[in-house]
């Protein structure tokens, strides 16, 4: 004879102190709960407005330049050491945890243009207006003695930017021309041209490191190899290019920050046009700089505002600015991918949130899985009209509000311009030119 018993254990639904959360034994047949859908949505909309509710982006800033940043470099390997750089020549390092000045001297006579560290930190280079390449000790010196350079170097043409290589001796600057040099020798070991006035910006590719690009004063980008004798390619675009940076986990992708106001990421195997145009930006790009992860960027502007971008997007998805903060000149997503730096014509550095409202600090188990939960919830219900609206919602200052509106218009009647054209002209006499295709002139080989 069979006897079945119902036998069930207590460790499965007792607690074993009276601090412990009861366990309780549930049912997942979807026929028992017939309202978990909507459960479930309402908790999506609650956690996007608890989003909105701690999004909290400002750090802190680091006070103490008597003029305008004019650019600021990231340490390699420490990351609670910062380097700036000041329109009257002065440098500081700083020590984000305290945010404290714990170095300042002056290095040049006139503007700092650039700022790199060599890849095991122990030194850093800079330049100037005064045409000098100069490479200082990343220790401070020891009391009652002076600020001395290791190595001076007098450079024939002006000099406005400096890139150096991740893992070599061998670093590059540009101005007049773009120059290779090595750290222990006084004179460049290559020089490209292409008679070109000027170059204001140079970025030594991180996973193809003989490849490096620059920005020109022709509208034009320009890639070199330092292997070859003569520059790749250029593309020449529309308005010129102010900034450029490559993404740090695909080797033929860079970004350009761009006069117009947009952000043009390329592929370097086809430059014929880019491969997404970022918008949303109502001044010109000055600034750009890619996350550790590949995945997102960082850009700053004239409008006085800093944005972050995912690379597969068309539009931001945050904004940060306040009353006090001027046109942004540099800034830097953190190796950590915790915080963006960012240097502004006020003379102050601030340090933000990567992600607004994340929590800092240490998260207990029940706080972690409830904030993945929460996430899951947001991505799950993302397309929602009620949950997106309130995503996409950002308050902006009025002077961006109101030139975004005009900016709208602009597009609108330049769209509506268009299609008149075309239907009052012959078939095929007024082509349909994709937006990708409109701000690439040409490409040169």
């Amino acid at each position: 004879m069979k006897v079945k018993v119902i036998s069930r254990n207590p460790d499965d639904y007792l607690r074993e102190t009276k601090h412990d959360i009861h366990k309780v034994p549930r049912n997942y047949d979807p026929a028992l709960h017939p309202f978990e859908a909507a459960r479930e949505y309402t908790r999506a909309v609650n956690a996007v407005k608890l989003e909105k509710v701690f999004a909290k982006p400002f750090v802190g800033n680091l006070d103490g330049h008597r003029d305008g940043v004019s650019c600021i470099s990231k340490h390699p390997n420490r990351l609670s050491i910062l380097i700036s750089g000041a329109y009257d020549g002065e440098i500081r390092v700083w020590d984000l945890p305290q945010k404290l000045c714990i170095r300042e001297f002056v290095a040049h006579a006139g503007v700092v243009r650039g700022i790199a560290y060599n890849p095991s930190g122990e030194h850093f280079i800079t330049l100037g207006d005064d045409k000098t390449i100069k490479t200082w000790k990343s220790k401070a010196p020891d009391v009652g003695e002076d600020e001395e350079p290791v190595n001076t170097v007098l450079s024939k043409t002006v000099l406005t930017g400096i890139t150096h290589h991740i893992s070599d001796p061998v670093f590059a600057t540009c101005g007049e021309i773009c120059q290779i040099w090595e750290e222990t020798r006084n004179e460049p070991v290559k020089t490209f041209e292409w008679g070109i006035d000027s170059l204001h910006d140079i970025a030594f590719n991180p996973i193809e490191t003989n490849i490096l690009a620059s920005c020109a004063s022709d509208r034009s980008i320009i890639l070199y190899d330092t292997r070859d004798s003569a520059p790749l390619r250029k593309v020449v675009m529309k308005l010129r290019t102010n900034k450029i940076s490559w993404n740090p986990m695909e080797a033929f992708i860079f970004t350009g920050a761009n006069e117009d106001y947009n952000l043009y990421t390329f592929d370097t195997r086809n430059l014929k046009q880019p491969v997404n145009i970022h918008m949303d930006h109502v001044g010109a790009v000055t600034s750009i700089d890619y996350a550790p992860t590949g995945r997102e960027f960082v850009s700053g502007s004239y409008d006085k505002t800093v944005r972050i971008f995912e690379t597969s997007k068309g539009h931001s998805r945050e904004i940060y600015h306040t009353k006090r903060m001027q046109r942004l000149t540099c800034v830097q997503w953190t190796l950590d991918n915790k915080y963006i730096l960012s240097g502004s014509d006020e003379m102050n550095i601030r340090i933000w949130k990567a992600r607004a409202s994340e929590k800092l600090g240490p998260l207990k188990p029940r706080e972690r899985a409830a904030l993945n939960y929460s996430e899951a919830l947001k991505e799950k219900y993302a397309t929602h009209p009620k949950v997106r609206r309130i995503a996409r919602h950002r308050h902006v200052p009025k002077h961006i509000y109101n030139a975004q509106n005009e900016l709208r218009t602009i597009k609108e009647k330049g769209k509506r311009k268009e299609a008149n054209r075309r239907a009052h002209s012959k078939p095929g006499e007024v082509p349909y030119e994709p937006e990708r295709k409109k701000h690439v002139l040409k490409e040169d080989k």
